[in-house]
This record gives structure tokens, C-alpha cells and sequence, in this order.
């Protein structure tokens, strides 16, 4: 089997990542331990369990047998694909099987899964941060200890002993937390003063864009009365004039006055940065959200729709609603708006849902098995997330990729530029921080797609 097709059958349903400590149900699938354990609880109280791969009912809450030829099969795969997995931390004290590590401890130089991480030790001097694979970057080079300070007069992170004992002793320092967060401040400023630079640009671009449209219009005219009757357009055209923007004519916009109203109206709904190139591109979107409505005929019968077509939550009774070719087998339904052209975005709350795919997706996406889930297919773009977990990821055409850093609300934006083919995801804080984006040629109309594995998705208004 290709290493590619090895992969795919690697993958837990649930979370779409590669199985860790992987289970079997009696029907014959595999899971995570934990994302399995979860699904289950959500089952609790409804009186059947059943099987998210095939539905296979339990008449109670089912053992979890673990899989010790999977867990073999997984490990030797990680070994034979170091590049693959290079992003991931695993716990270092989850010897059987990779676990993805919740916590890295500084003191220990050792990350920790959900379960090491409960009986570490909570003493202050066991500093706990995000999973990090190089634990010796939060270490003093000199002293071997923890970087809890910074020294302002030399702008570099130090430890205790070298404020007290080492070359920085007697300097004015900070707290290493407290000055980086004055440090973002600064940065802060620094980008929305390179954004108003982008805007005036924009606004100068657009100008001489429309100006260049109508001084072609009237170079391909056959009317010479139109041409001759044009004000000055000989004198103020001219190539004398050069590209300084000091001259202007009749047609030239009051550039004032729009930047008035770009501030007002437009600012709101101004993003940057794409993660591909980790440049500065700023992107333009409408001023109101797309009107996203579920469409019922694609709806799984999993899914119960509500509010006005706009909630979709996971229930284990059956819709009944009746079969065709373009109903989702699992989880999953489609919007009944396509767009084929132009600038869109979208909201959605996901704080009430374990498993959640929001994105876009082809019509002509499949309707059944795990490559038709949001991500698993080459027609479908999608950000996933699973409650508990800090990790989420983007995933298309089966390929997953981590979100490295933390997403810390329920609230997603989609943003969608057809020709640029470009589509993006973005978390609704404040200020709003970009995600991910994709960079892909559309071939065909696009729709919203949503699937919710557990608990409920809202789209917002």
C-alpha cells in the first residue's frame, strides 16, 4: 500500500489526526481512546450508544479494547515519516504509544499528555508552557535556568542569577511576561500604522485604476466627438506629469472623503496578514455577512436543523428525511448559497460543539465515508476543532495541517475571495486574528459547508 493510502487509514474519524492510544468497538472500528471516550459521553443518558463510522447500536456504553497491533502499526509509521509528524510534541513519558503532549514543563525539559500532565507537580518552580520541541530557548545559556526576566538595558531575556550574580547585575529588568506583553503594544501600534500606510495606497490604486479604465475607453473609441470633448485630456496625461501623485485633474477622487468613509464603514471588516507567505495582505470584504441558510436537501439525517436554517446540531435520532443523491450520509450539510465570483465572509459559534468542520466545499463533493468529511477530499477546504484539545487544524484533500498556536474563542470567520482563490479562516476576538489561508484555483461554485460529529454549530447573523 502507498504511503499516502497507509496514511489516510491512520486516521481517527473523529479528530482526522492520526490515531493516539487507538481503541476498538466490538462492530470493528478504531478511535482514539479519547475522542471515542468523549463521544461517548455525549451519548450518556440518551439510552443507545452507537458507533460514529457505522452506527452500530450498544445496548450500554461499550468496553474500549485497545488496539496493540494499531498502536504498533502507527509507531513504526511515525518512525518512517519524521518529516510528516516534525510539528507534533508527543508526551515524553507515553512510551507505548505517541500521545499529542498538552503542556511542555521547563524545570523537567519534558512535555506532558492530558493524563501526565494531572499528577505533575504543581511546586512554582515547575513551569509549565505551550508544547515546545526546543525547551533549551526558555533557557539562560550561562546558568541553565528558567528566562524570567528582561533586561531593559541590554533588550535581552535573563534568568535570576544573572540579575543578581551575572553581568546584569544592577540593571533596570522587568518581568519576562509583563514586558512582552508591553512589547506587543508596540507592536500593536506599529501594524495599524503600517495599515493606514496600506489604505492610502489601496485608496491611490483604486483612484488610478478607474482613471486608466476610462482613459482606455477613450482610446479605443470610434467617436471623435467624445474624445475631443474630454477636459484637459491631453495636458494632464501627458508623460511630463510623471508618477509623484502632486497632479490632479477633474477626474482625480477626493481622496478625503474617502477615507472618511472607508474608516466608518470599511475598517471593520479589513484583515491581514496571509499565513502562506506571512506577508502583509490586506484584503478588502464586504461590509455585511453572506446570508449562509443550511440546505435541507443536503442535510445528513444525523443533523437537526433549526433556527431559520441556521443551526445544525448533532442528534442520534433519525430526521427521516426522505433519501437523494445529494444527502449527506454523515454529519455533515451544505449552504443553499454558491458563489462563483467575488468577496464573502461568514460567521459561525462553535462553543456548543465536541467535534466541529466548518469551511467550503464543491458541490460535487462525496456523500459517504471519511474522505467525504470537510478536508478529506480535494473538493472541500476546511479548520476543524474538538473541544478540550487547544490544537485545531486546516485540513484539504486529506492532508492535515496544525494550527500551531492556541485559539482561544468559539467564534469563527470564513473568508472567501473566488478570483483570487484565496480562502481564509479567522478568529472573532478582538482584535481579529487570522488563522489560516488557502491558497487554491476554484473550478467550481462554492458553498458553505458545516459538520458537527458532536453537540451544535450556530451561524451567526
Amino acid at each position: 500500500m502507498a504511503s499516502a493510502d497507509l496514511r489516510d487509514e491512520l486516521d481517527c474519524s473523529i479528530c482526522l489526526s492520526i490515531f493516539t492510544d487507538p481503541v476498538t468497538l466490538r462492530c470493528g472500528h478504531n478511535f482514539c481512546r479519547v475522542c471515542i471516550d468523549h463521544m461517548m459521553d455525549t451519548q450518556d443518558g440518551s439510552g443507545v450508544y452507537s458507533c460514529p463510522e457505522c452506527r452500530y447500536e450498544f445496548p450500554e456504553r461499550p468496553a474500549l479494547q485497545k488496539n496493540i497491533t494499531l498502536c504498533k502499526i502507527v509507531r513504526k509509521f511515525l518512525f518512517t515519516q519524521p518529516l510528516r509528524e516534525a510539528t507534533n510534541i508527543f508526551c515524553t513519558h507515553c512510551v507505548d504509544s505517541p500521545v499529542p503532549a498538552a503542556k511542555s514543563c521547563l524545570h523537567c525539559e519534558a512535555s506532558l499528555c492530558d493524563h501526565h500532565l494531572r499528577v505533575h507537580s504543581k511546586s512554582a518552580e515547575h513551569v509549565l508552557t505551550e508544547p515546545s520541541a526546543n525547551l533549551e530557548d526558555r533557557k539562560c545559556p550561562v546558568h541553565k535556568k528558567i528566562l524570567e526576566y528582561y533586561c531593559t538595558e541590554d533588550d535581552t531575556c535573563i534568568c535570576m542569577s544573572c540579575s543578581l550574580v551575572g553581568e546584569h547585575r544592577g540593571h533596570r529588568v522587568e518581568n519576562l511576561y509583563e514586558a512582552s506583553e508591553k512589547k506587543k503594544k508596540e507592536l500593536r501600534n506599529a501594524l495599524k500604522k503600517l495599515t493606514r500606510k496600506i489604505q492610502q495606497v489601496e485608496l491611490r490604486k483604486s483612484a488610478l485604476s478607474r482613471e486608466m479604465t476610462h482613459l482606455e475607453e477613450l482610446c479605443t473609441t470610434d467617436n471623435p466627438v467624445t474624445v475631443l470633448q474630454e477636459p484637459d485630456a491631453g495636458g494632464n496625461h501627458s508623460e511630463e506629469d510623471g508618477d509623484d501623485g502632486e497632479h490632479h485633474n477633474s477626474h482625480d477622487v477626493n481622496l478625503a472623503v474617502i477615507s472618511g468613509t472607508f474608516h466608518a464603514d470599511v475598517l471593520p471588516f479589513l484583515f491581514s496578514k496571509n499565513v502562506n507567505n506571512q506577508d502583509q495582505n490586506v484584503t478588502f470584504y464586504p461590509q455585511e455577512p453572506a446570508d449562509i441558510k443550511l440546505d435541507l436537501k443536503t442535510a445528513s439525517n444525523q443533523l437537526c436543523i433549526t433556527g431559520n436554517l441556521t443551526i445544525a446540531q448533532r442528534t442520534f435520532t433519525d430526521q427521516n428525511r426522505p433519501w437523494n443523491l445529494e444527502r449527506f450520509k454523515d454529519y455533515q450539510a451544505l449552504s443553499t448559497n454558491r458563489f462563483s465570483s467575488g468577496r464573502h465572509y461568514w460567521d459561525v459559534d462553535v462553543g456548543d460543539s465536541l467535534v466541529w468542520m466548518v469551511g467550503m466545499s464543491y458541490p460535487s463533493i462525496g456523500r459517504g465515508g471519511i474522505k467525504s468529511l470537510v478536508g478529506g477530499n480535494n473538493k472541500s477546504w476546511g479548520l476543524h476543532g474538538y473541544r478540550g484539545n487547544t490544537k485545531h487544524a486546516v485540513r484539504h484533500n486529506g492532508k492535515v495541517i496544525q494550527v500551531l498556536r492556541r485559539i482561544t474563542t468559539d467564534r469563527i470567520r470564513i473568508c472567501l475571495d473566488y478570483e483570487a482563490g484565496q480562502l481564509s479562516f479567522y478568529e472573532l476576538c478582538d482584535p481579529i486574528k487570522h488563522i489560516y489561508t488557502f491558497i487554491a484555483t476554484f473550478t467550481e461554485p462554492l458553498h458553505a459547508i458545516i459538520c458537527v460529529c458532536s453537540g451544535t454549530v450556530k451561524i451567526l447573523g
